[in-house]
């Protein structure tokens, strides 16, 4: 598979020489838009997850710091995904950060950054998730959130 434009390995810091990854995407909409996909659970739905995805059944946002959000997928194999965190830091229509973790390995937390950068033709995303258990975990969201933000794209 080709890796998705603007994807690659970040290079952590010092304290987390774990695996990262950081996507960009330009989409034609306002920064309220982009941010109400993120922080709307009915936006949420329409959208999130990769291409296998059939539904979200589930979509649950406590949208301040310390809030907890919850989002479980429904994959056309019939399989649930269901992901969880808390939001570690929220600035309306620029900035959330929130730590990421599966139910299946609430072990293996990690940490997502989504800044919202509004520019004259609409606005860049740049997803930012750090600290994955291994490069496999970082590859999967890889693909993840590439197809996330495609969708983004078509429902934007």
């Amino acid at each position: 598979m080709a890796q998705p434009p603007s994807a690659g390995a970040g290079t952590g810091t010092a304290a987390a020489e774990r695996p990262s990854l950081t996507l960009r995407r330009h989409y034609r909409a306002t920064a309220d838009k982009v941010w109400r996909a993120w922080t709307d659970p009915q936006a949420l739905k329409h959208w999130f997850g990769p291409d296998e995805i059939v539904a979200v059944p589930i979509a649950e946002i406590d949208l301040r710091v310390g809030g907890r959000f919850r989002v479980a997928m429904l994959a056309a194999d019939g399989e649930t995904h269901d992901v969880s965190g808390i939001y570690l830091e929220v600035e309306p229509q620029r900035k959330l950060v929130f730590s990421w973790a599966w139910r299946s390995t609430p072990e293996r937390e990690s940490r997502v950054t989504v800044r919202i950068e509004p520019d004259d033709q609409g606005c860049e995303l740049v997803l930012l998730h750090e600290q994955f258990f291994d490069e496999a975990a970082r590859e999967g969201h890889t693909h993840g959130w590439s197809g996330a933000l495609a969708k983004l794209g078509k429902w934007l």
